[in-house]
């Protein structure tokens, strides 16, 4: 195949180097764990007309205005420091598809964009092509190094790609360099002891198993379904209506009950991947920002409608206390362990990728007979992608058009196929009957309560957010 390499030249303001900012760190702890880089991005199609001299273009102006795609890294004694340049060249590729499929072609592309690793000190962490047919521009391949942005800064990507570049605003967002020299002030040191101790008072006052034990002592497997349910949709979209919340806080709730119904460990713990853009200055960054923190619930001995308001506290505490330092993080739950004299499970994660605002939409309250009907429409798919978190259980959530999908993927050790279909559809069960009825039981009991260990009976997530 045919391949034209345009080369792409950028300047922008700033250079320097720095330690590398916490969401930083923290991709790069997963990117080390597994030998793999991770990656964001993927393959839009062209209107007609586009040519690769516009395309060139706009690359060039959107790397110059943004430093995390101008930053490579640096080793001193094993450990990565960003390095920001002024002024550099990526490379553009334009493939011919010949008599290919173009769509197919920037499939495959996207592929070896994203599972060759990164050169992470002599690459820039942007890869772009173009699929043309012919003299026709038909399709756009860009693949991004995760520890350059997580999904909020390509949602800016992808809207500035798609924007005149002449007619940007300049760049006042606060950009990496300046977020990981912000994260050595004590403010954001204080911050981060807040959130540590949050950590600290979670972990000693948990089950340290999320599901029980494995049903067979073999090395793990993992399997993924995905369950679109526009049920789920009306649902929750009503409650949080009702109840004045956020529609990822009903959602949690709902998450939480099908869980510990299918057996895992009350008060359920999850794993939230939290954006940090709510903080000032973060909103518009092209940057790495998302950061984890445990989410507890007790669902045992209450109504749905109880849940949704206790997951709403527990949202907030979550939230809050989701930025600090990793490396200090590590530190407290090493002493935890020790203190427990037993790791606590973090393998359950919730990842909450719809739209930020996440606030319900307007629309009339559904009635029994819409909620059937909504649920006569639920689709199941099991898929086998490489690239699935290895975690025993991990949920991603978003929203295409007027449905709620859950991309579910699991340790086979502890779920069944039908297990795993079960907790999805035990979700939009709950929201459906929390919808109709939120004066339903949970139809969870309380568990006998752990003996109290060093520096318990603080916030757990259950209270107000210190």
């Amino acid at each position: 195949m045919e391949v034209e390499r345009v080369p792409v030249p950028f300047r922008g303001h700033g250079s320097g180097e720095a330690g590398l900012t916490w969401g930083q760190i923290g991709i790069w702890q997963a990117i080390a764990r597994s030998g793999e880089s991770r990656t964001m991005g993927g393959v839009v199609k062209l209107p007609p007309g586009v040519t690769v001299e516009q395309v060139a273009a706009t690359f060039s102006v959107i790397i110059g205005r943004h430093q995390a795609l101008r930053t490579r890294l640096v080793f001193t004694d094993g450990r990565p420091r960003q390095s920001l340049v002024e002024a550099g060249e990526i490379t553009l590729e334009v493939l011919d598809a010949g008599g290919s499929d173009p769509a197919d072609v920037a499939a495959a592309v996207q592929e070896r964009y994203a599972s060759v690793p990164f050169d992470y000190e002599h690459e820039f962490p942007v890869r772009a092509a173009l699929v043309r047919v012919g003299a026709e521009i038909t399709h756009m391949v860009a693949v991004y190094l995760h520890l350059s942005l997580d999904a909020g800064g390509l949602e800016v990507l992808i809207r500035e790609l798609g924007s005149d570049p002449a007619t940007l605003p300049p760049v006042t967002a606060v950009q990496p360099l300046e977020q990981a020299r912000s994260q050595e002030e004590p403010s954001a040191l204080r911050q981060s002891a807040n959130s540590l101790r949050y950590l600290d008072n979670v972990l000693r006052s948990v089950s340290p198993l999320r599901f029980g034990e494995p049903r067979e002592l073999r090395d793990p497997t993992f399997r993924m379904v995905r369950y679109r349910s526009p049920a789920t949709r009306l649902a929750v979209d009503a409650i949080a209506r009702r109840g004045g919340v956020s529609t990822s806080s009903v959602l949690l709730a709902c998450f939480a009950v099908a869980l510990a119904r299918a057996g895992a460990s009350n008060p359920v713990m999850a794993m939230l991947m939290v954006s940090n853009r709510f903080r000032p200055g973060f909103a518009e960054s092209v940057s790495t920002i998302v950061q984890i923190s445990p989410y507890l619930i007790d669902v045992a001995d209450i109504t749905l409608g109880d849940a949704v308001a206790r997951a709403a506290r527990s949202t907030m505490n979550a939230y809050k206390h989701a930025y600090y330092d990793p490396d200090a993080q590590d530190d407290v739950v090493d002493q935890v362990f020790a203190d427990r004299g037993e790791p606590v499970d973090f393998s359950c994660f919730f990842n909450d990728r719809r739209k930020s605002d996440r606030a319900p939409g307007a629309g009339p309250e559904p009635t029994a007979d819409s909620l059937a009907s909504a649920l006569s429409r639920s689709e199941t798919h099991w898929e086998d992608e490489p690239g699935m978190p290895r975690q025993k259980l991990y949920l991603h959530v978003d929203d295409p058009l007027d449905t709620i999908e859950f991309t579910m993927s699991v340790d086979t050790r502890y779920f069944t196929a039908a297990e795993t279909e079960a907790v999805v559809r035990g979700i939009e069960s709950v929201a459906v009957r929390a919808a109709l009825d939120p004066d339903t039981p949970t139809g969870v009991r309380a568990e006998p309560k752990l003996p109290a260990t060093a520096g318990a009976g603080a916030d757990t997530g259950e209270g107000g957010a210190r």
